[in-house]
Order: C-alpha cells, then structure tokens, then sequence
C-alpha cells in the first residue's frame, strides 16, 4: 500500500509540473525565473524519496518537450538530468540527515547545488550537439544569477511545506 501512495503522490508531482510552468508563464518578466518544474521535484523527493523523484525529474521536462515542445529540445535534455539530480539527491539527503528542521535546508541546498552542477555537465556535452558552446559565463548565469528568484521561492517555500505534509501525516512519520 505505501508503494502505490508513494506512486500515486509521484504521479501529483509530475502532473504539477507539467501545470506550474503555465502558471509561472503569466508573469513575463520572471516566470521561468521561478523555475516552476523544480518545485515538485523537490518535493517528490522529500515526499516519496529519492527513486520516484529521480523518475518524476527525469520525465517532466521531457514529456512536456514532447506535448508542447517547450522547453526546447537542448533544453529539456539538460534539465531532465538536472531535475533528476535534484529529486534524487534531496530523497537521498533527506534519509540520511536527521529530521530536524535545520536539515530540510540542508538537504534542500545541497540537492540545488548538486543539480547545477549536474545541469552543467550534462550542457557542457549537449551544447556542442547544437552548435553551441557552454562558457562559464552560460553556466554561471543560467545555473546561478538567472535563477536567484527560483532559488530564494525554493528556500522560502519547500521546508515550510515539508514541515506542514509531515504534519499532515501526508509523509511517512520521522
């Protein structure tokens, strides 16, 4: 029975990040600035633990690449590894470290960094495939100042939502 929740919250989770990035859309000037996929994920992978999150970020870009051909191709490929990174580090670290609330952060931001870096690698051999090169200036500014809005929603609104599931009884019990 946990499986098929734990299946059945994956599937929550990927359905809304198929929809978040519609809702994010409306406001141009920062919407993918928020970087609407990212939230499920994480969530997914502290909520149904590092496999099904890794599955959910590995499909949501990619998926919604196939539908609506956004993101774009380069992109979606990119963000898939990211994306799975993120799922699969923040389930890992979130059964490893204690429960306390210090290391929902903790598991949070080192999940976001390793996925950057993660998205870096898998652009670095992805760019070239396209005719691109991927600069630091690219990696930076994508991984990094581009994303400072999503960054700060993520630290801001994950840990107080993980905390409120918990409460919830929605998560397995710690």
């Amino acid at each position: 029975m946990k499986q098929l929740k734990k299946l059945v919250l994956a599937a929550l989770f990927l359905a809304l990040a198929y929809v978040m990035p519609f809702l994010t859309g409306q406001i141009p000037q920062i919407g993918s600035m928020l970087l609407p996929m990212h939230l499920p994920v994480l969530l997914c992978g502290f909520v149904c633990g590092w496999p099904y999150a890794l599955a959910v970020g590995l499909l949501a870009p990619l998926t919604r690449h196939l539908m609506l051909a956004m993101p774009p191709l380069m992109t979606a490929i990119c963000m898939s590894f990211e994306l799975a990174a993120y799922g699969a580090l923040t389930g890992l670290f979130y059964k490893l470290f204690p429960k306390k609330t210090v290391f929902l952060y903790v598991s949070l931001i080192l999940a976001m960094l390793g996925g950057r870096v993660v998205w870096g690698l898998a652009a670095w051999a992805i760019y070239p495939l396209f005719a691109k090169a991927l600069t630091w200036q690219i990696f930076a500014a994508s991984a990094f100042v581009n994303s400072i809005p999503g960054i700060i929603l993520q630290i801001v609104v994950i840990p107080p939502l993980v905390l409120a599931l918990r409460r919830a009884k929605v998560m397995e019990p710690v």
